[in-house]
């Protein structure tokens, strides 16, 4: 780890130096307290002075929260185009994040956070970052959310499809849209997995929670292999599935996107929006270069069995927002050899989807969610769309956009 260092009561003092978005270590850190005002607080951290606090816990958040208001009243309006509406918030919001993250505290070698009226945040603190390894500081921001974490595990979100609570660690993506949730509980399944539920077979792909796992396992496929990238998702996953006593029939494996073998049905819900993420709990939202969409339609015809589907789980928001459209969406699927058999589509349920304020909220509002249901081209049918070439492939496969069921 790197090396914080700042200057208090006359002597230098250092501390590790942690961050889970990798912002950089300051350049410059001063201690502060209940006697530094908003606005100056704002201007040091704006020239990117970092800010150790040693007051009030309470100040502490009603200080980050004025800051917060000072950024926001420079936040841009609407671009021209729903491209740059969303480039201007993404940039906005890197710009917000990198100055609130200036605002630190320093958690002693057991995590003990010690400021006036500071809860006890040392559970939350192992869980999140496993154990201590000596003096730490970290920005209040990023604290803050760690608290909340630790409340969301305990507490858990309730999913209807399961008729239980699914509990998210820190930084895995929680499950708090439950649209999708609800479409992969709704989907009729392969024709496979229903003739021969006893030997039938899905994969979940980047399962974060593990809660498509438990869907799938509760729909009575008798073995899942639930796969992920993050150590913190298989952790998670691992838990969740020993508290719903699914681990004799749900596997958790990785990190990596694929298993091995073949599966009747496959199910992938990827980040949604091709766009770099500032930080882990928005690598569930934001996937660069669409390369996990872009791995799962290339690596899933050969991960299926004959007769089997993969599904995929995908908001339509990066089509409203410009940064993706549905031909090239569906020109990925023939490449990798698929075509479509089916869809079904769902609106957003969520707060943000109805908040006119939100400078998203054109695109949001006109958001829906759809499961594609994909399949294999057959050999012919593979055979005589390359004979008429890429233009008309689309239609030749069962590109075109199906109707809704």
């Amino acid at each position: 780890m790197s090396t914080i260092r700042w200057i208090e009561n006359h002597t230098q003092q250092s501390a590790q130096w942690h961050s889970e978005n990798a912002t950089p270590l300051p350049k410059r850190t001063v201690a502060a307290d209940d006697r530094l005002k908003a606005d100056d607080a704002y201007r040091l951290a704006c020239e990117g002075t970092a800010l150790l606090w040693r007051g009030d816990f309470h100040n502490a958040r009603q200080l980050l929260r004025a800051i917060g208001r000072r950024i926001d009243r420079r936040a841009p309006g609407a671009g021209s185009s729903p491209s740059e509406s969303f480039h201007l918030h993404r940039r906005h919001s890197r710009h917000r994040a990198r100055v609130l993250g200036k605002l630190l505290v320093l958690l002693d070698d057991d995590y003990t956070l010690a400021l006036r009226r500071a809860p006890d945040v040392r559970r939350a603190c192992l869980e999140a970052y496993g154990p201590p390894t000596g003096p730490t500081a970290v920005s209040l921001r990023e604290l803050l959310g760690v608290i909340g974490a630790q409340q969301w595990r305990a507490k858990g979100i309730d999913v209807p499809a399961l008729d239980t609570r699914i509990h998210p660690h820190y930084g895995v993506f929680a499950p708090v849209r439950g649209e999708y949730v609800d479409l992969v509980a709704r989907a009729p399944l392969p024709s496979a997995t229903r003739h021969s539920p006893a030997t039938s077979t899905a994969f979940d792909l980047g399962t974060g929670t593990g809660v498509l796992a438990a869907v799938l396992a509760g729909r009575g496929i008798s073995r899942v292999v639930a796969t992920d990238v993050s150590s913190r998702a298989l952790t998670c996953a691992r838990e969740n599935m020993d508290r719903l006593a699914l681990a004799d029939r749900v596997e958790v494996s990785g990190p990596a996107l694929f298993p091995e073998g073949r599966a009747d049905l496959v199910v992938c819900n990827p980040p949604w929006l091709p766009a770099r993420p500032t930080g882990p709990i928005e690598q569930g939202v934001y996937d660069p270069d669409s390369t996990m969409l872009r791995g799962f339609l290339s690596g899933l015809a050969g991960h299926l069995r004959p007769g089997g589907e993969g599904w995929l789980v995908l908001s339509d928001l990066a089509e409203h927002l410009g940064l993706r459209t549905r031909r090239q969406l569906l020109d990925a699927v023939h490449a990798a050899g698929l075509h479509v058999v089916g869809r079904m589509d769902t609106k957003p349920r969520h707060p943000r989807s109805q908040d006119a304020t939100d400078p998203l909220h054109a695109a949001r509002g006109a958001e829906t969610t759809s499961l594609w249901r994909l399949a294999t081209r057959p050999a012919s049918r593979a055979a005589s769309s390359a004979r008429r070439g890429v233009a008309g492939a689309g239609k030749a496969a069962g590109l075109e956009e199906v109707s809704t069921w």
